[in-house]
């Protein structure tokens, strides 16, 4: 199970081509006057749209310690302290797993007249490939205001050790945190 939880973020291979981090920020919020963090009820959220067999708890259950402890290792690096009385933000995390496609048809490219050469054919497809997909999402919201998103999203590369997949989760999120605007 920890294989299908971190293989979201096995696909967030720091330094890959394949790995996209993208921030929101609200631009009206001071993250200036941010210096303490709380987790959010409950911490993080897990969507999994991939089998009818995939169990998104079991998953959460494995995966949240991991988050957790990155979380915590990280924040201190962008001057946020971890406090449970009246904290500034609250933090949740989502993560999703996924399955998408991408195919490529026959001519798909070029036009199909015959200026070109090239009678008008029934397009059919070339190449297929089904792609396992994940995203790891860490919202800070203010009152019930979101107010910095940060997300890892990646295609998820089965067969790694969990060791490594708890690797890359703590990585991606070290990637991600890293955007987070620096409040000391």
């Amino acid at each position: 199970m920890l294989s299908l939880a971190a293989a979201v973020i096995a696909a967030a291979q720091i330094g890959a081509a394949a790995v996209k981090v993208h921030v929101d920020v609200d631009k009206a919020f001071d993250f200036r006057k941010v210096r303490t963090w709380s987790w959010a009820e409950p911490k993080g959220h897990v969507m999994v749209a991939r089998t009818p067999t995939d169990d998104p708890e079991a998953i959460q259950k494995l995966a949240e310690p991991i988050v957790m402890d990155a979380v915590l290792k990280e924040t201190p690096a962008r001057g946020l302290t971890q406090s449970t009385d009246s904290p500034h933000v609250t933090l949740k995390y989502y993560l999703l797993l996924t399955v998408g496609s991408s195919a490529q048809t026959i001519g798909q490219f070029l036009p199909a007249v015959t200026q070109w050469a090239m009678p008008p054919f029934l397009a059919s497809t070339q190449s297929l490939k089904v792609i396992q997909q994940g995203s790891l999402a860490l919202d800070f919201s203010a009152g019930s205001e979101i107010v910095w998103r940060g997300v890892a999203a990646a295609e998820i590369k089965p067969g790694i050790t969990d060791e490594r997949r708890a690797a890359l989760i703590r990585e991606a999120i070290h990637d991600i945190l890293r955007r987070y605007p620096k409040t000391n």
